[in-house]
């Protein structure tokens, strides 16, 4: 067999390279050759004279050599080093959690980000819980998807993201607070409970725990962003975009940034590149749809908004955007159905508040647009920490009574 995975690892026997993440993690050739064998040999104890013969090629060695070879193994490996058991007198074995397929699966379907690839993540993550309840992957997988569920706005924030702060705590107590669950945590930190200088602090730690880490970029421009640092965050994500140039959040949170500064014309500029990259992505779809609304190209902004309520037809606020797009042009009796189809949906799901108000706002109802103002705020929508720059919320920034509840949004989310 010439490629092992496991975890985040793939090694390739035939160009003796070991990647995590498609990262390249160099090893001397020694440690990848017992890193080889153990594989080879998953799950079951290798002695050392196996190890001995097939690492040193029968070379007369002493045990601490090949003690300290294995050691360097698990420092490579990082938190996947403790997969590597040592029986005393024995020998080794690489015993990879029966977990790891489930984990693996589960951030396939948490890659979709929508409500249905959430869903499925949670499922497979739960069950990996159920065959290993030590692994430390399954919880943070289990928070992440909590974590998107809440951001992207599929489910209610007062209910997901104290179960994504419950996962969080236990995958930090089993696998420790790696960089991932730090840049998580400081996301939740900045968007739901709104301490911004926290949230600031944690993602700075996290790039200089770990540089390489793309979505640390996007969260920490972002967060420069809401709070009208906008060279800062174009700086940030410029950054990134050395680190991990295809990240497809990164070109949406370029996007949104640059509509945040109200320079529509780099936002269409950047958004256009951003669905050549990633066009079955609806995040990029729709923040590309916002820039080119911003721009008063409102048939092209609501041909994106379709496209991305197809991409994602289980995201209703979607809906929203196209509904508000529809009224722009026009088109009220448009406008008008897709309301009342999302008031009719809310009787059973979740539907996003601050995009209720977008389209309320743009059907010319100011008053039931500041009503669901105060509900996103009750509910904690995760549109919340952008309402000092969101465009689409200008037209109620004469209104007295928006002004009163969008001031509320820089005090502690409720619930917390």
């Amino acid at each position: 067999m010439a490629e092992f995975v496991f975890g985040p690892f793939l090694l390739d026997s035939t160009n003796s390279r070991l990647t995590r993440e498609g990262a390249e993690v160099r090893l001397r050739p020694l440690v990848f050759r017992a890193l080889r064998v153990l594989l080879e040999h998953r799950d079951t104890c290798v002695g050392y004279d196996t190890l001995v013969e097939q690492v040193w090629e029968g070379t007369h060695i002493a045990r601490h050599t090949i003690d300290v070879t294995v050691a360097e193994v698990r420092k490579h490996l990082g938190e996947y080093g403790r997969w590597i058991v040592h029986r005393p007198k024995v020998g080794y074995a690489l015993e990879v959690p029966r977990s790891d397929e489930l984990v693996r699966q589960g951030w396939h379907y948490w890659n979709q980000r929508t409500r249905s690839g959430c869903a499925h993540a949670i499922g497979c993550f739960k069950r990996a819980i159920g065959e290993c309840p030590s692994d430390f992957r399954a919880f943070e997988g289990l928070s992440a998807s909590y974590l998107a569920m809440a951001i992207f706005g599929t489910e209610a924030p007062l209910e997901t993201y104290p179960r994504f702060l419950d996962a969080h705590e236990q995958a930090v107590l089993l696998g420790g607070l790696r960089p991932e669950l730090r840049c998580n945590r400081a996301f939740g930190l900045g968007v739901f409970e709104r301490r911004f200088a926290e949230a600031e602090r944690e993602l700075l730690q996290t790039l200089d725990d770990r540089p390489a880490l793309g979505a640390t970029y996007v969260r920490l421009g972002m967060l420069y962003g809401v709070r009208g640092g906008f060279d800062l965050a174009i700086d940030v994500l410029t950054r990134g975009r050395t680190v991990d140039p295809l990240l497809p959040t990164l070109a949406a949170a370029d996007v949104l940034v640059r509509c945040w500064q109200r320079d529509f014309d780099a936002a269409v500029a950047l958004g256009r590149q951003g669905v050549e990259l990633h066009p079955y992505l609806h995040v990029v779809r729709v923040n590309y749809g916002e820039a080119l609304e911003c721009a008063g190209r409102l048939e092209d902004a609501l041909a994106q908004y379709q496209v991305a309520s197809v991409i994602a037809p289980d995201v209703p606020w979607l809906r929203a955007l196209e509904g508000a797009c529809q009224a722009k042009l026009g088109r009220s009796r448009d406008a008008k159905s897709i309301l009342e189809g999302l008031e009719a949906l809310r009787r059973t799901e979740y539907v996003d508040a601050h995009h209720m108000a977008v389209l309320l706002t743009a059907m010319g109802r100011p008053e039931d647009a500041v009503a669901e103002l105060e509900r996103a705020l009750a509910e904690n929508s995760a549109w919340v920490y952008t309402w000092a720059v969101d465009p689409k919320l200008d037209t109620l920034r004469h209104d007295p009574r928006a002004q009163e509840v969008m001031a509320l949004n820089v005090v502690a989310a409720p619930g917390i």
